[in-house]
């Protein structure tokens, strides 16, 4: 495949890290899986272990996000605009940020799920990961799209991957509206506040759903031009 003539002008590439700062932000959120796994089962110490964990995965993807912008080449040899990949890695970044705040704020507030909600929240915190995983997926291509100058079969398949993380996070929106619809049924029989932050933790999964999603169509935005 001939190599993009911006490629080799670049100096320091932004892909490589910006690859590194996504996996970094997708292995925080997939520690949600062990997470909720260990709330489900009120392993309060487990609970913690994890939360210690994403919150260090997710300083040290702040890290890296903050190594990109300062390394960002900032002359007129970039193959796309420098707006648009500081963008990208924001939005990378608040994937890894809201999974943080969940965890933070369940073993802070101890929260509890009833066990009749468990298969169906279990389901969806999976399913809104594997948005997450699959943003990770598209993002690893970026390096071999700026060699094939954003054209070509390397584009295609990237369309590809991100139309199957569009319709998982479409996915992740029916179950949302399921497990909210199952949480009201419990309503009487749970204290009120528990209930008001467990429609948070619920809506702030989505998020990170969305916030994947989100990476695809910057991605997308990156096709276009």
């Amino acid at each position: 495949m001939p190599i993009n003539p911006f490629v080799s002008l670049f100096g320091r590439s932004p892909i490589g890290p910006m690859q590194q700062h996504i996996a970094k932000a997708h292995e925080c959120a997939a520690n949600l899986v062990p997470f909720f796994e260990a709330v489900m089962a009120e392993d309060w110490d487990k609970v913690e272990q994890v939360q210690q964990e994403m919150a260090r995965l997710e300083n040290e993807a702040d890290k890296l996000k903050k190594s990109v912008r300062l390394h960002l080449p900032k002359n007129l040899f970039l193959p796309v605009p420098r707006s648009d990949l500081l963008e990208l890695l924001s939005v990378q970044d608040k994937i890894a940020n809201r999974a943080k705040d969940i965890a933070g704020l369940m073993l802070g507030r101890r929260m509890t799920i009833a066990a009749s909600l468990q298969p169906e929240m279990r389901t969806y915190v999976q399913r809104c990961v594997d948005a997450s995983a699959q943003a990770l997926k598209a993002m690893k291509e970026l390096d071999s799209l700026l060699e094939a100058g954003f054209g070509g079969r390397e584009a295609t398949l990237v369309e590809s991957m991100v139309m199957e993380l569009e319709e998982i996070e479409r996915e992740t929106d029916v179950m949302q509206v399921s497990v909210r619809r199952a949480l009201f049924k419990l309503e009487k029989d749970l204290p009120a506040v528990d209930v008001m932050f467990l429609y948070k933790v619920i809506e702030w999964l989505g998020d990170v759903a969305d916030r994947a999603e989100r990476v695809g169509n910057r991605l997308e935005q990156l096709l276009a031009r």
